[in-house]
Order: C-alpha cells, then structure tokens, then sequence
C-alpha cells in the first residue's frame, strides 16, 4: 500500500522540477556617450547634412550639406561627460543656418 502513495507523491513533485522563475530584466539604459551619439548623428541628418560616414568608434560623423563639409566629432571626456562639436567648412553662406538647425535637433533629440 506504501508503493502506490510513494509513486502519486513522486509523480506530482515532477511537474514542479521544471518550472523555471525569471527575474524581471532591468531596462537597458544606454550610456552617455551612446545617447549624444544617437543624437548627433539624427540631428545631422534633421539638419538637412548628407551622413558619408559615421563611426563610433572614433566618434567621427562626416556628412555634406549643399557643398558645405560638415564634421560632427563625439568626444568622451575624463569626468565622464560627453563632447559634441560640429564644424561646417565650404562654402557656408549657403546655409548660415546649418549649424543653428543641427543644434536644436541635436537638442530636441536630447530632450532638452
């Protein structure tokens, strides 16, 4: 009689074993330099600048606006801040605006 009871108690631990519990995943946060990256690169383009290249590597966007030559450059600073400068060379007087535009996307991409 003790068989049958030791088999019905086995059998019903079975289906317990392979429950799995997941922690709920923390949301990825990206970094910093990620976000500025992110927003230099689509406020360029907001801008209405041409993207040939981009690497984040070394933090370099490249891009052409109406002949002018447009360099953004995300930079990781010491204290852990980030950099953004943009230059625009050529001829600029076709778009005085170029780099007031890329600066308000760049900020409404930042969310400021």
């Amino acid at each position: 009689m003790l068989r049958p009871i030791a088999f019905v108690l086995a059998l019903g631990s079975v289906p317990l074993s392979g429950c799995v519990v997941y922690e709920p995943a923390s949301p990825v946060v990206p970094s910093n330099f990620d976000r500025a990256w992110n927003a230099a690169l689509g406020g360029a383009q907001d801008a209405g600048v041409r993207v040939t290249s981009a690497e984040p590597a070394t933090g370099l966007i490249r891009g052409t606006k109406d002949g002018i030559d447009v360099t953004v450059v995300v930079a990781r600073q010491a204290d852990g801040s980030v950099r953004v400068q943009f230059d625009a060379k050529g001829p600029t007087q076709l778009d005085p605006g170029l780099g007031s535009r890329f600066s308000q996307a760049y900020d409404r991409r930042m969310g400021r």
